[in-house]
């Protein structure tokens, strides 16, 4: 059974920095494609950046430039770099592992962004 835990949410000011991580376990870590997703109330789910097994990176297009999505494989650990953040930013952000054709999900984390 796969499982994710992410931490790193809080309440930042808009323009500040936050860094997400979601430790996995469970499965071959370095075999599995890794992203973050968030949810803001009323919207629905949203893809905010993928990494694949070999490091290729795709990002939303209102999150490029200000956030980084990267991968520890020895640690089994993915992360989320927040720049810039922005009160739009303000979101439940999920980690979603794609372990062949199976998706798991940690709980998420509640970053808000004040303006």
């Amino acid at each position: 059974q796969v499982q994710l835990v992410e931490s790193g949410g809080g309440l930042v000011q808009a323009g500040g920095s936050l860094r997400l991580s979601c430790a996995a376990s469970g499965s071959t870590f370095s075999r599995n494609v890794m992203g973050w997703y968030r949810q803001a109330p009323g919207n629905q789910r949203e893809s905010v950046a993928v990494i694949g097994r070999d490091g290729t990176t795709l990002y939303a297009d209102s999150v490029k430039g200000r956030f980084t999505i990267s991968r520890d494989n020895a640690l089994n650990t993915v992360y989320l770099q927040m720049n810039s953040l922005k009160p739009e930013d303000t979101a439940v952000y999920y980690c979603k592992a794609l372990v062949g054709q199976s998706s798991y999900w940690g709980r998420g984390t509640q970053v808000t962004v004040s303006s």
